[in-house]
């Protein structure tokens, strides 16, 4: 659907879109506002999903910044999506089975294992 120009009570004037209600109703929503909803969300899902993993390196214990900390899938045949790929939020549930799959590395020690510099200790 296209896109209308609409005031917000947080950003003013700008783009909304059109989505249904769960009764099947015309509304509108910012898109601005939507955006940093998604990013919460986004956020919100990486502070579990490290915290799930146990929030530091199985390396090297790095924990220092949540942002250099990544999934790592022990076996690459089992993986059925990156944990953050593409940008999908997709329900903490299904990130909790795939993250069972993995392993967390500070973005160092991952670039290591991918490179074949750091043989895997788990």
């Amino acid at each position: 659907m296209e896109k209308i120009a609409k005031k917000c009570v947080h950003h003013g004037v700008c783009e909304h879109y059109y989505y249904s209600d769960k009764r099947g109703r015309l509304k509108t929503k910012c898109c601005k506002c939507n955006t940093i909803a998604v990013q919460k969300r986004r956020d919100k899902l990486k502070e579990l999903a490290v915290a799930h993993l146990g929030g530091k390196c199985i390396e090297c214990g790095y924990c220092k910044s949540i942002a250099a900390l990544e999934f790592h899938h022990k076996d690459p045949n089992e993986k059925d999506f990156g944990i953050s790929a593409k940008g999908h939020t997709r329900s903490w549930e299904r990130v909790k089975v795939e993250l069972d799959k993995c392993v967390l590395l500070c973005a160092n020690c991952h670039r290591e294992v991918h490179a074949g510099e750091r043989l895997p200790t788990w």
